[in-house]
């Protein structure tokens, strides 16, 4: 797939699966370190990935950190990971994924003591080009986990599956990654996000959007 050129100020779906498709999350705490990174190597500053995954380091004050991207939304599935990401500095998106993807590779060698590469390739990234296929991207990426067969509602994933950002979106919980403020003048959420899915979606991963790490996963 060619990729597109990131400019500043465009959104971005971000996604990548294991290489050979294996799982790359096996159990909550590998769900919690990624989601753990994806806040904290979201800054400007250089930030030890091993610092943050061994020691817990967490800054005094996280308004006082300067993101290199903003973090729209996101889903983490057992073996890839979907993330809807904005351009706020030059180069951002490519600095955020590539210490994303060498930090959770390191944490996951080390704890399953294996070597090599973890995710296939180099992430995958789509332009999104209007306002409709911005929402159809964030609602595809929520009801990502509807193929999880404990989980064919949209409320069933509400309730039970927390490694996504669909909580922030139903105002039901804060994460401090979701930046919803950065969506405004480009789409507008629906006020019952979850009634959207269900009704307007009809509780199903909008098709027009299908990607190719949809195939076989």
């Amino acid at each position: 797939m060619d990729r597109v050129p990131i400019e500043l100020e465009t959104f971005h779906h971000i996604y990548n699966r294991g290489t050979d498709k294996r799982i790359v999350f096996l159990c909550k705490e590998d769900y919690l370190v990624f989601t753990k990174l994806l806040r904290l190597l979201n800054s400007r500053k250089v930030v030890s990935p091993s610092r943050v995954i061994k020691d817990g380091v967490e800054p005094d004050d996280d308004t006082a950190i300067e993101p290199l991207v903003a973090i729209v939304s996101y889903c983490l599935m057992p073996n890839h990971f979907h993330l809807l990401l904005y351009e706020i500095c030059k180069g951002g998106i490519s600095k955020f994924m590539q210490r994303l993807g060498t930090a959770y590779t390191m944490y996951f060698n080390e704890k399953y003591t294996r070597s090599g590469a973890l995710f296939q390739g180099r992430f995958k990234s789509r332009l999104i080009t209007d306002e409709e296929y911005l929402l159809s991207v964030i609602d595809y990426i929520h009801m990502n986990p509807i193929d999880l067969n404990e989980f064919n509602t949209v409320r069933g994933i509400l309730d039970s599956y927390k490694y996504s950002s669909l909580r922030v979106y139903a105002k039901i919980a804060e994460d401090r990654i979701t930046n919803l403020q950065v969506l405004e003048g480009y789409t507008e959420v629906p006020v019952d996000y979850i009634d959207w899915l269900e009704q307007e979606r009809g509780g199903e991963v909008p098709k027009d959007i299908l990607i190719d790490i949809d195939e076989d996963r």
